[in-house]
């Protein structure tokens, strides 16, 4: 479907009938994508055919970056007719993403209640529960009857982020239950709503991090989450699919720091090229001289290289194997905090189970070593000593260090990620060469 409107936007005349009705059967997600496509003077032609009942629709998915083109483009009365359709909290991602003379033109074509919500949520701080959460919920009371609250969303619901979860309040906003679609649909109609909701219901307050309401969602499996202020008043609403964003965003973020990268909010291939430089030459100089240290041990150990040369083939087997041991505890350590499963008070007991898990593949990786060493090296018992058992001695530093540097940062309010792989490799390589050369100093009477 896609290539073939493709091909239809590509002709020299473009067949307007043709593409609404194919239009008109399409997902507003789906017609969003086509935009990625096609170049800034067809997007805003093509946006002009889409069906009324469906532009906003659409507008909520495109990028950023087409938005902008798009609302420069239309008229005062389209821009209107687009923002004053869309949900509060889409409307919200589109001004923070705009210059401040797009985002001064479309709060001046929002009707005056929706302006108001807009501002009350860009008051609230970057990355809380406020900044990305809707106040376009439906809210009903306690003494209305399952009918009544089905006649109330039937003439509300249409503007409306969800229906499926309906929010009891009282005087003054307060927040006393929930009631599902579920509940409704197999209550009795003349049941009143006291009667039916549901008073044990999971929120987030207004300041909590997003990055915990996901966590909220992930283990109670919701569709929606209210969202309070202090007083357990309802200011609004928070909704699946705005989770999912915030998780592709997180786990984004948590990616890039683990590979030394400055995370970016831009897609790569629409990111300024001197801006991805940016985001990584700093890191790559820490790293870099970093590094210096593990140069400075093994010029300090000049001399014994120089009688036993033989020692140099194995470092970087020993370097390596150190690096992935520790990446490997790492990752799994800093996806199980992000993900709830392993907290601050858990230390001793992840450092024990790591460990043994040290100690164990040190050893299956020291006893196929030392084989291996033995009958390539002139059977040389010495040599082959000391390079497994620096290789188990490494593997338990890394998987120690891999382990405890992700929780002692969470601990110092640290983000966990930067603890990652290529921090803990220059930290382990420097431990396991130190160690190398003591050994190998002992073993050959150096």
């Amino acid at each position: 479907m896609e290539e073939q409107i493709l091909d239809l936007i590509n002709q020299d005349h473009i067949p307007v009938v043709k593409l609404y009705s194919l239009f008109a059967d399409m997902n507003a997600a789906d017609i969003a994508e086509i935009f990625q496509n096609i170049d800034h003077k067809k997007a805003v032609q093509i946006f002009r055919l889409l069906p009324k009942g469906m532009a906003a629709d659409v507008f909520a998915y495109i990028e950023p970056e087409e938005q902008q083109i798009i609302v420069e483009a239309l008229t005062d009365n389209e821009v209107s007719d687009i923002i004053n359709k869309l949900f509060v909290d889409d409307a919200v991602d589109l001004i923070e993403e705009m210059p401040a003379d797009v985002v001064n033109r479309v709060l001046q074509k929002v009707d005056a209640e929706k302006r108001k919500m807009i501002n009350q949520i860009l008051q609230y701080p970057e990355d809380s529960a406020g900044s990305i959460m809707t106040t376009e919920y439906v809210e009903l009371r306690e003494n209305n009857t399952v009918a009544e609250a089905f006649a109330h969303i039937r003439s509300t619901g249409i503007n409306k982020e969800t229906i499926y979860t309906s929010y009891v309040i009282r005087t003054g906003r307060l927040l006393v239950g929930v009631v599902s679609a579920k509940d409704l649909m197999l209550a009795d109609p003349g049941q009143t709503i006291g009667d039916i909701m549901d008073h044990n219901f999971v929120t987030a307050a207004t300041t909590d991090d997003q990055e915990a309401v996901t966590a909220l969602f992930r283990k109670y499996s919701l569709l929606a989450l209210p969202v309070t202020d202090k007083d357990q008043h309802l200011v609004g609403i928070i909704t699946v699919d705005d989770a999912v964003e915030v998780i592709d965003e997180e786990n984004t973020e948590d990616f890039e720091k683990m590979a030394a990268l400055t995370p970016s909010e831009e897609p790569y291939l629409k990111t300024n090229i001197i801006k991805l430089t940016r985001n990584r030459i700093l890191w790559l100089l820490v790293l870099m001289l970093s590094a210096m240290f593990t140069g400075s041990i093994i010029a300090g150990f000049e001399d014994m290289l120089a009688l036993l040369p033989a020692l140099v083939v194995f470092i970087p087997m020993l370097m390596d194997t150190g690096g992935n041991a520790g990446s490997q505890t790492s990752t799994l350590v800093i996806r199980g905090m992000a993900l709830g499963e392993i907290g601050i008070g858990d230390i001793l007991r992840v450092l024990g189970r790591e460990l043994c898990i040290a100690l164990l593949c040190g050893l299956g990786l020291g006893v196929i070593n030392y084989v291996r060493i033995y009958f390539m090296y002139g059977r040389s018992s010495s040599l082959s000593i000391t390079v497994s058992l620096t290789l188990v001695i490494t593997v338990m530093i890394a998987k120690c260090i891999g382990c405890m540097l992700p929780i002692l940062a969470k601990k110092c309010r640290v983000d966990p990620a930067i603890m990652a792989a290529p921090l803990i490799t220059t930290i382990v390589d420097g431990t396991s060469l130190a160690v190398y050369f003591l050994i190998a100093k002992l073993m050959f009477h150096l």
